[in-house]
């Protein structure tokens, strides 16, 4: 049987940004996943034919090993590439195993970007939130797609850090040549414990889409 993903039982916005990419993309256009994590996103992606290219730091997250679970229980993990190999997409995704900060310029464009919930991460906060934005635009060629889900504050620590954001406060970076497509918003909301976050906890999470305009404004 194979190993679920980690993050299988975590609130996404996904479904929201495969739709806007189904309508406004070819079926075999690249998408690169910043955080691409255990594979929870990427193989939907390929699933539905795109081509990905697949941004991930953490080591387990790729290659699997054992991690901490709830309940003070440990467990081995299925990382990327041995899902990428049991559902036979391997050679349709491009692992790049690097921190997404610190790489250099990418040299080509994709048709869109997705990110779910990376730069909240303490790992991510030596660069400022609008870094990461502009780091993530920055591969989207003209017409194409980018797309973010993310955390918002709660906490009185969370509202002191800019990289737990909203809709709101992500706007001023999509002026020029972007239109913003759509945002989303949640409640509060109770999730249970999981890898990373071993106690059940509470979130709030945003989402915003846009769109690259196909020629300079």
């Amino acid at each position: 049987m194979q190993a679920p993903s980690m993050w299988r039982h975590t609130l996404t916005f996904f479904p929201q940004f495969l739709a806007a990419l189904k309508e406004r993309a070819e079926s075999d256009s690249t998408v690169t996943v910043i955080g691409a994590s255990d594979g929870r996103l990427v193989v939907p992606l390929v699933a539905a034919g795109y081509r990905v290219i697949a941004i991930e730091r953490d080591p387990i997250a790729l290659h699997g090993g054992e991690v901490q679970l709830p309940g003070d229980r440990t467990g081995h993990a299925m990382g990327l590439i041995d899902r990428l190999k049991r559902e036979g997409f391997y050679d349709r995704v491009q692992v790049v195993e690097d921190d997404f900060l610190e790489t250099g310029p990418a040299t080509t464009r994709c048709d869109a970007v997705w990110t779910s919930c990376s730069w909240h991460y303490s790992a991510n906060h030596h660069q400022p939130l609008s870094e990461f934005v502009n780091r993530m635009q920055r591969l989207v060629r003209p017409g194409g797609l980018f797309g973010a889900e993310f955390m918002m504050p709660i906490t009185q620590r969370h509202h002191m850090l800019e990289h737990y954001t909203s809709p709101e406060r992500l706007r001023q970076y999509f002026i020029g040549d972007w239109d913003v497509l759509l945002t989303l918003r949640t409640n509060e909301f109770s999730e249970q414990a999981h890898v990373g976050q071993l106690q059940d906890h509470t979130h709030r999470m945003g989402l915003l889409l846009a769109a690259r305009a196909s020629t300079p404004s």
